[in-house]
């Protein structure tokens, strides 16, 4: 009888954690668990999101706050500068 109450301790705080994590749906940040996506603070990324990342860290050595202040020649570079920009 012991025995089957550890096992029900022991299988609560497991059972919350998958939930917890099925349910978060994706990685915030790189990509969505449900079709092997990746995006970038909600933006779609080709590769690795590198450019994205790029873009978010320039704005925010540049204390960018205005997303027209972002610009660049790359789409995805822009895209991450417009995303730290548009969360400050």
């Amino acid at each position: 009888m012991g025995n089957v109450y550890k096992q029900k301790k022991i299988i609560l705080p497991i059972l919350i954690l998958f939930s917890v994590l099925l349910l978060s749906g994706c990685d915030s940040d790189n990509q969505s668990l449900d079709t092997g996506e990746k995006t970038f603070k909600g933006n779609a990324c080709t590769d690795d999101c590198s450019g994205h990342e790029a873009g978010y860290n320039w704005a925010e050595e540049k204390g960018i706050t205005d997303p027209d202040d972002c610009g660049g020649k790359s789409d995805s570079f822009i895209e991450g500068c417009r995303s730290y920009a548009e969360e400050q």
